[in-house]
């Protein structure tokens, strides 16, 4: 899952990771009172992150190296960070922090008995600075486990204003505009939408934004726990509205083969890269990070979004996602693991990332003033915002098995349905008896 964008270090924060100090306020780790306590050490992080998000993580560990004298190592587990870890903590080589993007992942590690209780200093921040739906989501059964250190605006679309303006398209309020929108755009030459098929979980995405529209927030919190099936009719409805547009040739970058033989990245590419294929690319806020980063795109001027449309007369869907750090008490460093949850807590750490670009953090006492441009600056005043009316992505919050594994569940049926979608109420009955055997398990 790809999340990036780029700016440099100024002013306050460049001065405090120089100084190896806290200067620019908003708390402190305990082992870098004296600059170098953990000299010798080093933490290993595991988590899904590659290419530029991976790099501009480096940076928030670099900041802690510097600040306590650790050692750092990032191992990229890819997309089923379940099973990577599992089979590390089997063979005795567990890593002391995991970056976990599934609130399901979370709690099933919280579950298995993996994980450590964030320290006290770490749950001060969190009560300080975030909004209660995060510290709900980082808690399993009343403990504190997760640090929601990274954030997703899942409810945006992407859009690059040249080909918009072509067309003689303006933003779309609508679910039924955006395909109208899109129709005009696809007569202008491009396709309307590039969709990344090939990774299942952007479809997962695609689905939960149309579900929270038509369905409303208490069935979806209802479908999120399972205790509504999706053999329900707002299921079928759902997928039926989502099928419109996969059917539709004109709509779609490619058609649905093409759709399935591109993942995020190429998605991006295909709106904003040297041969854009498509106007438009539905994802998070990370799509500006990709934009800007591999192919030089001005965010605001030349990519530029808007929110993901109301379906039905439904209200405006505001889904979100996050990473959570969490430490093993299997990890060979989990005591400095800890002290790394503790700086990731803080504005500076956030202010690290925010500056490199690709990020939002859900920390209300992060400066807006260090993201690095006036979208991403919105973007993040809008999800904090929102405090706790956001949903966290629903797929996230399922157990790994059904909402966050790669060929199975429901990123494989999914990919099915793109691949044909003439039967919603068959595909309602697969991913029913998919979660069902997953949340039973």
């Amino acid at each position: 899952m790809m999340r990036r964008r780029t700016t440099l270090l100024t002013g306050c924060t460049a001065l405090a990771l120089a100084l190896g100090t806290t200067a620019c306020g908003g708390g402190s780790v305990s082992a870098g009172g004296g600059g170098k306590a953990l000299s010798g050490q080093t933490v290993t992080v595991a988590g899904v992150w590659s290419g530029s998000e991976q790099k501009n993580f480096q940076k928030v560990l670099d900041a802690f190296a510097e600040k306590t004298g650790a050692k750092t190592q990032f191992v990229s587990t890819g997309d089923n960070v379940s099973t990577v870890v599992g089979s590390k903590i089997e063979g005795g080589n567990a890593p002391d922090v995991v970056m976990v993007p599934q609130v399901g992942v979370l709690k099933q590690f919280a579950e298995k008995g993996w994980l450590k209780p964030l320290s006290p200093a770490t749950r001060k921040s969190v009560d300080a600075g975030y909004a209660p739906v995060w510290k709900k989501y980082g808690s399993v059964d009343g403990t504190l486990y997760g640090l929601y250190f990274k954030a997703a605006h899942k409810s945006t679309v992407w859009y690059s204003p040249d080909a918009l303006a072509q067309a003689g398209v303006k933003p779309p309020k609508t679910y039924a505009d955006l395909l109208k929108a899109g129709h005009t755009v696809s007569d202008s030459g491009l396709a309307a939408f590039a969709v990344a098929g090939q990774d299942g979980w952007t479809l997962t995405d695609w689905f939960e934004n149309v579900y929270l529209s038509q369905a409303g927030p208490e069935k979806y919190d209802a479908l999120a726990a399972h205790e509504l099936e999706w053999t329900d009719p707002t299921v079928v409805r759902a997928l039926t509205t989502l099928g419109k547009l996969f059917e539709d040739k004109q709509l779609i970058a490619g058609g649905r083969k093409g759709a399935l033989n591109t993942d995020f990245p190429g998605s991006v590419e295909k709106v904003f890269g040297p041969e854009p294929e498509a106007g438009m690319v539905y994802e998070g806020d990370f799509v500006a990070g990709v934009a800007h980063d591999q192919y030089g795109r001005t965010i605001g001027k030349d990519a530029d979004f808007f929110p993901f449309p109301a379906v039905d007369g439904g209200s405006a869907p505001v889904v979100s996602g996050g990473d959570a750090a969490v430490v093993l008490k299997d990890g060979k460093n989990a005591k400095a693991g800890m002290e790394l949850l503790e700086y990731l807590a803080t504005p500076e750490a956030a202010a690290v990332w925010a500056k490199a670009g690709g990020f939002l953090s859900p920390n209300k006492k992060l400066d807006l003033a260090s993201y690095g441009d006036d979208v991403t600056r919105a973007t993040a005043e809008s999800l904090v915002g929102a405090g706790d009316s956001v949903r966290f992505d629903m797929s996230d919050q399922a157990p790994a098995a059904f909402g966050g594994t790669k060929g199975t569940g429901e990123w494989k049926l999914l990919q099915d349905f793109l691949r044909d979608p003439s039967d919603p109420k068959g595909t309602a009955a697969k991913l029913e008896s998919a979660a069902a055997k997953a949340y039973r398990d």
